[in-house]
């Protein structure tokens, strides 16, 4: 017996030392929220603590002084109105009184008044999307710990699991607005300093807000079970200065236009690999596996595919455009022309693939533009090469359109307007449930004031120049952005048709590419 109760004594001091450091209770947290919500914990948990006192007081008592080695006899009744009444209107004054707080600290949890900032939250599988709505920047936040720590091959960082590539930055003193949904499955945005958590679902917008008391780097996760790489969501806050949040936005601004002159240069094979490798480790890694041999058959393997091995002009529309019905997202509102160009040369010379095929980012630049991916393979860099030549694409593989070669144009259709309008319509509509839906709701009835309804709107049934200007270049100081670096000319031209002529609007109005094309030279 004795060694038994030495056992667990030696068992109980060392689980008592490994938890030294566990925090047992809620975090105050940063924010007004946070604070709330922790006095409002700890207030009732003191009234449960005295009730508890009360409760477990008397019934010990009644065990110890009422027991039947006293020969205590147990009183005869069947009723007490008096005592019956007043265990429950107690209880009920005390909820009621607990109530009060509660409701104040909801109530204020749901005050989107006043703004500052505007931020717009996207969950994907397996990463956030941020949009700041004023600032117009908008970037992606994948989780950056190496490959080698998550296959045990390395020993864990401090931050394992906890850190991203671009996190968050907002501004200390200033109340944030957060506009929170998803782009597939349900997620969840949850920060225990902020003391938000918010589901994301497809379709529909939840709001929180913030302001954050003190600079620091708070961190969360996706608190929403949402697949395979559920674990590998996190969320990283950097909170700054108002003067270090405004030149962070001025440095993405400037990154932004480093960003279109890189495009125009010519990038050495050797370049487009480094990058492309980069990409790769922190986006399809997780899905195709860093050798490129996939999880089949949900995620089908790179090394030898007939994707990555096959015609050039079929791998670039599949990651730019998804392929519909399958776990392959569409990558071209995720990764800038840098970035794509990069991980199709990567995956068609990696894991033994080695076509030798390379695409360039003004390429990926003229297919987004809205050129056929026939045209766009053959638009040629004007910036000069900054490493020596070997970018360009030099043993195609079988049927691949090799770069700068003109093929032979499609053949003009021959539709009706009638079936051009229907076409259009059935393109346009997917990319409106794809992007506008979120915010404009399926039906065209909008979030107003936020998001004005579609249906019936004046921009939807008036001017058609007036629709397609709203869209390419949004309206400053309200949610609704610029979607001409989003979309290639087709997809605008298509959801403008579908906008002018869904839900009753029935305009009538075909826009074309053209169109579009004319409003962005006079934009």
């Amino acid at each position: 017996m004795r060694r038994v109760q030495s056992t667990l004594f030696a068992l109980l001091a060392a689980s008592s030392a490994a938890y030294a450091d566990t925090t047992l209770n809620l975090t105050e947290g940063v924010a007004p929220i946070s604070h709330d919500v922790y006095q409002l914990h700890m207030a009732i948990f003191w009234v449960c603590v005295i009730i508890g006192i009360g409760v477990f007081g008397v019934m010990f008592y009644s065990i110890i002084y009422h027991r039947k080695s006293r020969r205590a006899k147990a009183a005869q009744f069947h009723s007490h109105p008096w005592l019956e009444i007043t265990w429950t209107i107690v209880p009920a004054i005390i909820l009621i009184l607990m109530a009060i707080p509660a409701t104040k600290v909801l109530l204020n949890m749901n005050n989107h008044e006043k703004d500052d900032i505007t931020i717009k939250i996207t969950g994907y599988q397996w990463k956030w999307h941020y949009e700041y709505i004023e600032d117009g920047i908008s970037f992606f936040s994948n989780l950056s710990t190496p490959m080698d720590q998550l296959h045990n091959q390395a020993p864990k960082g401090e931050f394992y699991l906890r850190e991203v590539d671009h996190p968050l930055v907002i501004p200390i003193h200033k109340k944030i607005r957060f506009l929170v949904t998803s782009n597939d499955v349900n997620h969840a945005w949850w920060v225990p300093d902020f003391g938000i958590k918010r589901d994301a679902i497809a379709g529909f917008i939840n709001e929180a807000w913030t302001m954050v008391d003190k600079p620091g780097i708070y961190r969360g996760q996706c608190a929403e079970l949402c697949g395979i790489n559920h674990a590998f969501m996190p969320i990283v806050v950097v909170a700054t200065t108002e003067q270090g949040y405004r030149d962070w936005v001025a440095q993405q601004k400037g990154q932004a236009t480093q960003g279109a002159a890189d495009v125009n240069k010519t990038w050495a094979m050797q370049e487009l690999m480094k990058e492309g490798e980069q990409v790769y480790t922190r986006i399809c890694a997780a899905c195709h596996q860093p050798g490129g041999t996939g999880l089949p058959p949900t995620f089908p393997a790179l090394k030898g595919s007939k994707v990555a091995t096959g015609p050039l002009a079929n791998h670039v529309t599949t990651v730019f455009n998804g392929v519909s019905g399958t776990a392959m997202q569409a990558f071209k509102n995720q990764l800038s022309d840098v970035e794509l160009a990069g991980v199709i040369t990567y995956e068609r010379n990696a894991f033994g693939n080695n076509t030798g095929t390379s695409v360039q980012p003004i390429q990926i630049k003229a297919f987004r533009d809205g050129k056929s991916i026939e045209e766009a393979l053959a638009t040629k860099p004007s910036g000069k090469a900054q490493a020596p030549a070997g970018s360009t694409s030099t043993a195609p593989a079988p049927g691949a359109p090799a770069a700068g070669t003109t093929l032979a144009p499609a053949a003009p259709s021959a539709a009706s307007p009638a079936d051009e309008l229907k076409a259009a319509m059935a393109r346009g509509e997917k990319v409106y449930m794809g992007t506008c839906a979120v915010c404009h709701q399926p039906t065209g009835m909008g979030m107003p004031p936020t998001f004005p309804a579609l249906k019936g709107s004046p921009i939807a049934t008036g001017p058609v120049a007036g629709h397609i200007n709203r869209v390419l270049n949004g309206k400053p100081g309200t949610a609704m952005q610029a979607f001409k670096d989003q979309f290639n000319d087709q997809d605008l031209a298509d959801v403008i048709t579908y906008e002018r002529n869904a839900w009753g609007n029935n305009t009538g109005t075909l826009v074309t590419p053209a169109d579009i094309k004319t409003a962005r030279e006079h934009s």
